[in-house]
């Protein structure tokens, strides 16, 4: 990125600020124009079906890459000209935890410390105060090969915060977990912000972006989409909406039709789940003329009713697809 600007002079709010990313893959365009900006001491979603982008995005942000376009500035360091600085600024955990599994909790994170040239003495407080922050304490000098998915995941998290970084990236960091070691990492991530820290986070997983972002930028294709906070993106769809499942996958036709015919927006068909759902403004009406439709046809219904949107929602609207098709470009260049 060295033979392109550097951005503007920005906001002090901003800990990311990026204006017309480009990276290619050959023939292939990975970011097209990517433009992302994230407030300082918040969690900021980045969401996007595999292939869309997000990891190539963080492989630019954190250097692991460059661009062959645009400009970018993370915690007011130019990405383009000071990338040491950049360095110095940001952390890094992705989808694999990085430790040792023959060490202990502790040894890991003072090994981490020397690494970063802190010394001895300081690399050993540093490695307390972690284990504290990421309720790992009690854990601290156990094997990391006897540790659950989740608390290893907080101890490549608090790996990553040994130089306390202004904006910390966290790739899909809950992936392949169960649901008590998901929740780990999401208190984790909030114990992050509490303390300043600026989070990029990247998932598929659509109610992690809900629990934890305060704003959230879809990418697809190499560019953003959207940008707003969650109700923000729910709102877009609409503030009611009647969702219909079907027993038959053979009637989701029909059931669209019936759906069709209660609003001015085009209904959305989750073939995968056998479900059709459309945004209305007159609620119960719309409801009792679905229904009325539904048995018209002849649809065999598992379940119908108002819902309020979710992401989920608003995301295969926006992209028409699902976070978890088929990866195209992006698993192979990681």
């Amino acid at each position: 990125m060295d033979n392109h600007p550097p951005v503007a002079p920005l906001d002090p709010a901003l800990a990311v600020h990026t204006v017309g990313l480009v990276k290619r893959y050959g023939q292939v365009m990975a970011l097209d124009g990517f433009d992302l900006s994230v407030r300082r001491g918040t969690v900021h979603g980045l969401l996007g079906p595999n292939g869309a982008g997000k990891t190539t995005a963080v492989r630019v942000l954190t250097t692991l890459t460059e661009a062959d376009a645009g400009a970018a500035q993370i915690a007011g360091a130019d990405l383009g000209s000071d990338r040491l600085e950049v360095r110095r600024r940001i952390g890094l955990a992705g989808q694999y935890a990085a430790v040792d599994e023959v060490l202990t909790g502790r040894q890991n994170l003072e090994l981490f410390g020397r690494l970063f040239h802190l010394g001895r003495p300081r690399a050993r407080t540093r490695a307390t105060e972690l284990l504290e922050q990421f309720a790992l304490t009690d854990a601290a000098d156990k094997g990391v090969g006897a540790y659950s998915g989740g608390m290893r995941r907080r101890l490549d998290l608090a790996a990553s915060m040994i130089l306390a970084p202004q904006v910390m990236f966290l790739d899909e960091p809950t992936t392949g977990l169960d649901p008590r070691g998901r929740a780990e990492v999401w208190e984790a991530v909030r114990a992050l912000v509490g303390q300043g820290t600026t989070v990029l986070l990247t998932t598929q997983y659509l109610d992690e972006a809900d629990q934890l972002a305060d704003r959230i930028t879809v990418i697809d294709q190499g560019r953003q989409i959207a940008d707003g906070t969650p109700a923000e993106l729910k709102r877009a769809v609409g503030g009611a909406q009647i969702e219909v499942t079907v027993a038959d996958p053979a009637q989701l036709d029909a059931a669209e039709a019936a759906c069709a015919a209660v609003s001015t927006l085009s209904p959305l068909v989750d073939r995968p789940r056998r479900r059709v759902v459309v945004p209305v403004e007159e609620q119960l009406g719309s409801l009792a003329a679905v229904a009325a439709r539904l048995a018209e046809a002849g649809v065999a219904v598992e379940d119908v009713g108002l819902r309020r949107p979710t992401l989920d929602e608003v995301f295969l609207r926006l992209t028409g697809h699902r976070t978890d098709e088929e990866p195209e470009l992006e698993e192979a260049t990681r």
